[in-house]
């Protein structure tokens, strides 16, 4: 995958996993918050995958 695919499918992780831990708060579900911050990270992690990819990309086009 390209960087831009992994900060896409990161940035989509982190607003959905905020959804759910916002509908969890909303209705007293702590297993639902759980899930919408686990996901949130997931998508956090992704985002820093696809920097990391771009910045070796970079790096490589540079030599």
């Amino acid at each position: 995958m390209t960087s831009t695919t992994d900060k896409i499918k990161g940035t989509a992780n982190e607003i959905i996993g905020k959804g759910k831990q916002a509908v969890g708060k909303s209705v007293g579900n702590e297993s639902l918050q759980g899930e919408g911050i686990a996901q949130e990270v997931k998508g956090q992690a992704r985002n820093l995958k696809g920097d990391a990819k771009k910045a070796l990309k970079d790096g490589v086009d540079k030599a």
